[in-house]
């Protein structure tokens, strides 16, 4: 499973993006207007630090696929035709994502906005690359997110579509993990709930033992460096 960091503040992601075997950068309009920036200027400065390489994800905001049509062009000139243009997947973006498809074979498409397996299914149809179902948010509305990723997942697999998950809208990494042993295509998580991957109070009581243990027999600040 790919690991996306789900956020356009670029200081998280150059913290991230050291530690954790990260696979690219989601955004969304409302991420973006959380900035405080004009949102090319973000984009520019994610893409220039991840390199062309790594995905991109990067929203269309027009309502009519005319429009959607007329932001993937501006978003491919900006910031490369390898990003991966979002579009919400309504009667608009199902159009859109078919003319765009016939228009351009190449072009890297995720259909978002996903709260059904049937938006999936249409979206994979229409030609998208990826899904993006929203698995906290399909919690709030008193369904099963986690379920939904899952029946979406067999849908692809049989019926022959060539479309992967990316999961997004997580509140903690028993989510993630729980499509990880899915074995989904990719998730898009908050810095927030990466960090909580790893983070373990029995992990971090341990290494104290090993550092006290191994400390008492060389000295105090002696490392595997230093010992004799």
């Amino acid at each position: 499973m790919k690991l996306l960091i789900d956020d356009a503040n670029i200081d998280a992601i150059k913290a991230l993006y050291p530690i954790y075997p990260i696979d690219g950068v989601t955004t969304n309009p409302s991420i973006l207007a959380k900035s405080g920036r004009q949102p090319y200027d973000v984009l520019r400065e994610i893409r220039a630090f991840i390199g062309a390489e790594a995905e991109l994800h990067v929203q269309v905001v027009g309502r009519t696929a005319d429009a959607m049509l007329e932001d993937v062009e501006r978003i491919h000139a900006e910031l490369g035709a390898q990003t991966y243009t979002k579009i919400p997947v309504n009667p608009a973006g199902l159009e859109a994502i078919q003319r765009l498809r016939k228009a351009q074979p190449d072009a890297h498409i995720t259909a978002t906005a996903i709260y059904t397996p049937m938006q999936a299914f249409l979206a994979a149809k229409a030609g998208a690359d990826y899904a993006a179902p929203y698995i906290n948010r399909i919690d709030n509305l008193g369904a099963d997110g986690i379920a939904t990723a899952k029946i979406i997942q067999d849908m692809f697999t049989k019926n022959g579509l060539p479309c992967n998950i990316l999961a997004a809208s997580f509140k903690n990494s028993q989510q993630v993990q729980a499509l990880a042993q899915y074995g989904v295509g990719a998730a898009t998580i908050a810095p927030a709930v990466i960090e909580g991957l790893v983070r373990n109070a029995a992990v971090a009581a341990a290494i104290d033992d090993f550092t006290r243990d191994f400390e008492s027999l060389c000295g105090k600040g002696v490392t595997m460096k230093d010992a004799k």
